[in-house]
């Protein structure tokens, strides 16, 4: 088999998702009470992408970030007690953590789950908050999944034409969302402003307080913009996909995961991939179409790492492309803020919704 993508587009080895519901979860040492489900890890660039659990009750103390990290609360509840981090995070809320950002408590009030993006390793202090006791990095999850026959998503279009290894048998371990409706995450936006507890934090953002904003390029999909970094281009989003997205090349890459409907992908099932599914889509991919399936709304996370070029089929000119610029426009139209975070050194601009919108602030 040629370790270059298929030209038709049409890839026959590994996919570029995993349904993190039949993933085991991997205790952390140095971390008790946290566990994580592997997804994606890259030893170009340290960046990888795990499901984190919580147990109740656990306490982490003396995290370092030495590279930026995004993550969405999928289920129950935890704090940063202290520090310009400090904040109340319930389920529905996006976060992101400047790169050299030390993290002095993280506390889990109930059992947890979340979904994180790690651009770079995460370093434990010691108990004397100055030494490192370790250092988490993408090899480490390299490893843990290696060594429980779990298939790591392909991080480079030559890697999915690559065999496909036997599928993980050890017993499925479900996310706490699954069977629920959780599109509730990031739809419902009543009450929100009222509700007691939440904080107001530039470096959080409640998705429900969002409005949805129609994207034009693709009749039928709306976007809440999250956050758009004008140093590396990169855009976090959710969307909601009821239409259908034409021929596009993904010229960065892009991951999702899927919070509600099911979405029709590639050569996958003729039913859809559902919630928990999560994508990594790598430079260069290709769709012809992209759409939902079945008439439950499509509504999935989004980190969109270069533009989107559109097109009406293999060899036509370019019809569009979509960058962060243009959901950075998207947002400025609507009257959605587009705000820096506390750390001044920062490019990244993180959203809230507008007072007066149907998704009030915070």
């Amino acid at each position: 088999m040629s370790t270059g993508y298929n030209p038709e587009f049409r890839p026959n080895g590994i996919e570029g998702g995993i349904d993190t519901n039949i993933l085991p979860w991997i205790n952390l040492p140095q971390a008790p009470g946290m566990s994580f489900k592997p997804l994606r890890a890259s030893t170009e660039t340290s960046m990888f992408t795990i499901v984190i659990k919580l147990d109740a009750g656990t306490e982490l103390s003396g995290l370092i970030y030495l590279g930026a990290m995004d993550m969405i609360v999928l289920s129950g509840t935890m704090t940063y007690p202290d520090g310009p981090m400090s904040g109340k995070l319930e389920p529905g809320t996006w976060g992101y953590v400047p790169a050299n950002a030390k993290i002095e408590r993280l506390v889990a009030e109930e059992d947890t789950e979340f979904l994180a993006n790690f651009y770079g390793p995460v370093a434990f202090l010691n108990d004397d908050g100055k030494s490192v006791d370790s250092v988490l990095t993408s090899l480490d999850i390299i490893t843990a999944a290696r060594d429980r026959g779990v298939t790591l998503v392909p991080n480079t279009l030559a890697e999915c034409m690559q065999d496909r290894p036997p599928a993980y048998q050890g017993e499925p371990q479900p996310l706490a969302i699954a069977g629920s409706d959780s599109k509730a995450l990031v739809v419902a936006a009543e009450g929100v402003a009222a509700d007691v507890g939440r904080s107001v934090h530039p470096h959080f953002i409640d998705t429900r307080a969002v409005p949805w904003m129609e994207n034009d390029l693709v009749p039928g999909m709306a976007l809440k913009i999250l956050r758009v970094s004008e140093e590396t281009g990169i855009s976090s989003m959710i969307v909601r996909h009821n239409g259908v997205a034409g021929p596009h090349y993904h010229l960065g890459s892009a991951d999702f995961m899927v919070l509600n409907g099911y979405i029709g992908y590639r050569a996958g099932p003729p039913e859809g991939y559902g919630p928990g599914v999560w994508f990594y889509e790598p430079a260069g991919a290709r769709h012809e179409a992209t759409q939902r399936v079945g008439e439950e709304d499509l509504i999935y996370t989004a980190n969109v790492y270069g533009p989107l070029q559109f097109d009406e089929g293999p060899g036509t000119p370019i019809a569009a492309v979509q960058s962060w610029m243009q959901y950075k426009e998207m947002a400025d139209e609507f009257g959605i803020d587009l705000v820096k975070n506390t750390f001044s050194d920062d490019a990244s601009l993180l959203a809230w919704a507008p007072i007066g919108s149907e998704g009030a602030r915070l």
